[in-house]
């Protein structure tokens, strides 16, 4: 069994939910989350330099079967590729040992 992480921004809520609906998956979780990224240049040139601003984020978790894994990869690796925007759907899967 596996464990997907799989985040994005909440304006591709949808879209994740279409992809684990088509790749097989009968059942998984999410949650809203707030995002942020770490980056500050420190110029004063930059309005956002020195503030964390979050963005409004959406986590999903999924244990599943690996069959259906390379699947979703691959439709969110096509996903992001479609994509012009910064904004992409994150994906990690972890190996669960056990599971009740």
């Amino acid at each position: 069994m596996k464990l997907l992480l799989i985040t994005s921004i909440q304006e591709y809520e949808n879209d994740v939910k279409d992809i684990l609906r088509h790749s097989g998956v009968k059942s998984f979780s999410y949650q809203e989350v707030k995002g942020f990224k770490n980056e500050h240049n420190g110029s004063a040139t930059n309005w956002f330099g020195l503030t964390d601003i979050p963005t409004e984020s959406i986590l999903f978790t999924v244990f599943i079967e690996t069959s259906c894994i390379d699947e979703i990869f691959e439709l969110v690796e096509k996903f992001n590729a479609e994509r012009t925007s910064l904004s992409k759907i994150h994906i990690s899967c972890i190996a669960v040992d056990k599971s009740i």
